[in-house]
C-alpha cells in the first residue's frame, strides 16, 4: 500500500496550489526522487509544464509531458493526463479530481488541497477512497 500525504494549504486558488506543487517537486527532485504529476486536462498540463520551468529564476526541474506513445521518458519528472508511467516512480503528485487506477504502484502519493470548496469536496472523497483501499494516510496543515 502507498503512503498518502494530504497537504492542506491555508490559502485558496489554483496559483497557490501549483506553486506548492513546484516547491514539493523541487524538494523531491533534489532528493533524487522520480516524480509523476497527474492532471485532468491539457490546459492544466500546459500550465504546470510552464510553471516547472519558470516558478523560480534559479530553479531547473527537468520534466516532460507523457502520452500513450511516450510512457517512458528520460526525464526524472513527468506530467500526464490520466496516464501514469510504466517504470517505477517514487512519488505521484495527484492534481486530478480522481485517484489514478494504478495509484497503488507508487510508494508515496501527495494530494494538494486548498481552501477552495470544490477542491476540499473532491479531496474528501479521495481521502475516503484511499482509506477504504487500505493506504496509510497523513495530513499536513500548512
Amino acid at each position: 500500500m502507498s503512503n498518502i500525504d494530504f497537504y492542506i494549504l491555508s490559502k485558496s486558488g489554483e496559483k497557490n496550489r501549483h506553486q506548492f506543487v513546484c516547491r514539493l517537486t523541487e524538494k523531491a527532485y533534489n532528493l533524487k526522487n522520480k516524480i509523476h504529476i497527474n492532471l485532468d486536462n491539457n490546459k492544466k498540463s500546459t500550465l504546470m509544464d510552464s510553471l516547472l520551468w519558470t516558478f523560480r529564476n534559479d530553479s531547473f526541474l527537468p520534466h516532460s509531458i507523457i502520452n500513450l506513445s511516450s510512457k517512458n521518458p528520460e526525464t526524472p519528472i513527468t506530467l500526464g493526463i490520466s496516464i501514469t508511467p510504466v517504470e517505477r516512480y517514487d512519488l505521484l503528485i495527484n492534481l486530478a479530481e480522481n485517484i489514478p487506477n494504478d495509484a497503488k504502484n507508487f510508494p508515496r502519493i501527495a494530494e494538494i488541497i486548498t481552501s477552495d470548496e470544490d477542491i476540499k469536496s473532491s479531496s474528501r472523497k479521495r481521502y475516503v477512497d484511499y482509506r477504504d483501499q487500505g493506504h496509510k494516510l497523513t495530513t499536513h496543515k500548512l
